[in-house]
């Protein structure tokens, strides 16, 4: 039989349950058993949850522990362009061989048995960690925590629970304090848990979780802290004090983000060599990211480019700050969403600030929001909006209207993956 590549294999995971998402660790318990346990065979984990900001966080953690010459396993979700980005084997995405082999040995161990598309591909993530020599292991959590296929492991080095909102309330529920309980499921009894800038209601619940399992809480404001002044980033914990640059990642709320990070390093003993790495080499794109080259760059002429994949009203927030820091031009969207956001949360965000918005519908997503339906919501948050068939005509409609304004392409990672497969 012709070896499958790993798209075939993809496919196939696909249809072994009738659900995208379906939280329970059920499935994931079985199979683990019938591949060993690589779970228990990781490098030391450190396991990260949160509403937003959890892939810079992760970025900057592989930064800082790079920059201290060890190496680190990573997983992250969803993917951009290709599934490798997925899967990061100390340091490096994984080949096709590899993947092809590792998806192949999971679909032949859990047969025909019903299990979702992100349990399997997450067991076959932490099978190819478990064979692979590295010094660290990060773990981004899918969907909530609690239930989430990433939670199986039972003794992490750390936990990190990133800014909690809402979001994927259909599973999470529609509380924050609700939300913030699924989150907190990855805290383990004893483990020490870093945790980022919060609602009050949040950090309440997930105190009350710590307390109950002993687990130590490195808390933002309470035991670290992180500022902005004359243009650095001043980070400060019971151990001291920390002068580094800004982070390379745009947007204030990045500030955040690496305060987390460092705060995982510092507790982890990290030299000062891994705290300026993680601020200044980390690598996550569509996060703010200016677009150089390709198709669209041409298209947009003397108009800049940007693309960001976020696409809930708190990610809304944080765009606009970081928009707002940028020199002054004419802001015109192109957006397309999925049906499971708060469409119009998120685009309220960009009242008086976008000129107008440009619905397209995410090609190849079941679950889009027709290029209508967005107009719509976007002249619910104040918007003015038309639709267009894709978004290469979309930017050259702007282009061709405002020479030299400022494009940004945003809403979903859905999206956001297209443009980078598209624009080469």
């Amino acid at each position: 039989m012709t070896p499958q590549g790993s798209d075939a294999l993809l496919e196939r995971m696909m249809r072994l349950h009738p659900k995208v998402i379906d939280l329970t660790l059920d499935r994931v318990d079985r199979l683990l058993e019938a591949t060993g346990h690589p779970e228990r065979a990781l490098p030391p984990v450190i396991h990260v949850a949160g509403t937003n900001g959890k892939g810079s966080t992760v970025a900057m953690l592989r930064a800082g522990i790079e920059g201290a010459g060890q190496t680190a396993h990573v997983y992250t979700s969803p993917h951009l362009a290709r599934f490798h980005e997925r899967i990061r084997l100390a340091g490096r995405l994984i080949d096709e061989a590899a993947l092809s082999a590792i998806l192949d040995e999971c679909l032949e161990r859990n047969g025909p048995d019903p299990i979702t598309y992100f349990e399997i591909t997450t067991v076959a993530a932490l099978l190819a960690f478990a064979r692979t020599p590295a010094d660290w292991t990060l773990l981004e959590v899918g969907l909530g925590g609690r239930l989430d296929a990433t939670n199986v492991v039972e003794r992490p080095a750390m936990t990190v629970i990133t800014p909690v909102d809402l979001d994927h309330q259909q599973f999470l529920g529609d509380t924050l304090e609700a939300i913030a309980g699924e989150k907190a499921g990855i805290l383990k009894r004893g483990i020490p848990c870093v945790v980022g800038p919060q609602h009050e209601e949040a950090l309440e619940v997930i105190e009350a979780k710590a307390a109950r399992l002993g687990a130590p809480l490195l808390a933002h404001g309470q035991h670290w802290h992180v500022t902005v002044e004359r243009d650095r980033l001043i980070y400060q914990d019971e151990t001291g004090l920390r002068d580094l640059p800004l982070p390379n990642l745009l947007g204030p709320h990045q500030i955040g983000n690496a305060g987390m990070a460092l705060a995982v390093l510092r507790h982890l003993r990290f030299p000062d060599a891994a705290l300026e790495a993680a601020v200044t080499r980390a690598e996550w794109p569509a996060r703010m990211q200016r677009l150089s080259h390709g198709p669209l760059v041409e298209a947009a002429g003397r108009a800049e480019l940007w693309l960001d994949g976020g696409h809930n009203p708190a990610a809304g927030a944080v765009l606009r700050a970081t928009l707002d820091t940028l020199p002054e031009k004419p802001l015109h969207l192109i957006c397309g969403m999925l049906k499971t956001k708060d469409a119009a949360g998120y685009m309220r965000a960009f009242e008086g600030l976008a000129v107008d918005l440009t619905a397209v519908e995410i090609p190849g997503e079941a679950a889009t929001l027709s290029a209508a339906e967005t107009a719509e919501a976007a002249r619910t948050a104040g918007l003015a909006a038309t639709t267009a068939p894709s978004v290469a005509e979309a930017v050259a409609r702007v282009a061709a209207a405002t020479p030299g304004a400022r494009i940004l392409i945003c809403g979903s990672l859905y999206l956001a993956g297209q443009v980078l497969r598209e624009n080469g």
